[in-house]
C-alpha cells in the first residue's frame, strides 16, 4: 500500500493531477465539477469506475472485495458493528487504487486533471506528488453528513433502504463515516497533508475557493 519501487516515474508523470479526496457526502464531486468547469480541467470521477474495477481486480488482489460481495445487505449494513465495516472495508484498505492510477496515467496529459473520490487514501496518494499542494481532503463533520443523508431521504435512500432495517442500517454507516473521517484526519496530520473541515456554516462556493487556494489557483 505504501511506495512502490516506480513510484518516481509515476510520480512524475502524474504532476499534472490535483487530488480531492475526504469523507463520503463531504462535497468532493461538487468542488471537483466547479474547479474543473471553471479552470478547463480534465475530471476523474474514482466513484463511477468502482464497478468497473471491481470486476478487473483477481481475486488474490481483493480479499476484503471478495468477503463483501459474498455479504446479503444486512450482513453488510446491518448485523456489523461500524467499527468492524469500517476495518473490513474494501475501498478503505486500498484495493483498486492502483488501477486509479493507471486510469490516471492513461488519460491524455494535455491539460491538468482533477481526481476526485473517498478512494483516495492519504498513505497511498502521498508518494504520488510532485507538491502537497496539489492535493486537499475534505473532512465532514459528523452533523454534516447527517444533514446530507437527511437531504437524500435518510433511511429511504438507495442501498441503506434495500436492508431489514433501514434506520440501524443508516446509523451503523453513519457511524462508520465518522470513524473513516476520523482516521483521514489522522493520516493527513501525520503526512503532512492538507485538510479543510466542512460542516453546514460553509457554502460550496467558499468551499471551492478554500480548495482552489489550497491548489495554487488562486491569489
Amino acid at each position: 500500500m505504501h511506495s512502490a519501487p516506480h513510484d518516481g516515474v509515476r510520480r512524475d508523470r502524474l504532476r499534472h493531477v490535483y487530488w480531492i479526496g475526504g469523507g463520503s457526502g463531504s462535497g468532493k464531486s461538487t468542488i471537483a465539477r466547479r474547479i474543473a468547469g471553471r479552470c478547463g480541467m480534465r475530471l476523474y470521477d474514482t466513484d463511477a469506475v468502482m464497478g468497473d474495477h471491481a470486476r478487473r481486480m483477481p481475486a488474490e488482489q481483493a480479499p476484503y472485495l471478495g468477503e463483501f460481495a459474498a455479504m446479503d445487505m444486512d450482513e453488510r449494513w446491518v448485523a456489523r458493528s461500524p467499527r468492524e465495516m469500517l476495518d473490513t472495508f474494501h475501498w478503505f484498505h486500498g484495493e483498486g487504487f492502483d488501477l486509479i492510477v493507471e486510469d490516471l496515467l492513461a488519460l491524455p496529459a494535455d491539460r491538468p486533471v482533477i481526481a476526485e473520490g473517498f478512494r483516495l487514501l492519504p498513505d497511498l496518494v502521498r508518494p504520488l506528488l510532485t507538491d502537497v499542494s496539489h492535493a486537499v481532503w475534505l473532512l465532514p463533520t459528523p452533523a454534516f453528513r447527517q444533514a446530507v443523508f437527511d437531504d437524500r431521504g435518510g433511511p429511504a435512500w438507495g442501498f441503506i433502504a434495500r436492508t431489514g432495517h433501514p434506520e440501524h442500517a443508516l446509523q451503523n454507516l453513519l457511524q462508520r463515516d465518522a470513524l473513516f473521517t476520523d482516521r483521514l484526519t489522522e493520516q493527513t496530520r501525520r503526512l503532512g497533508l492538507h485538510e479543510l473541515r466542512v460542516d453546514s456554516t460553509i457554502t460550496e462556493e467558499e468551499l471551492a475557493r478554500q480548495v482552489s487556494m489550497v491548489f495554487g489557483l488562486e491569489n
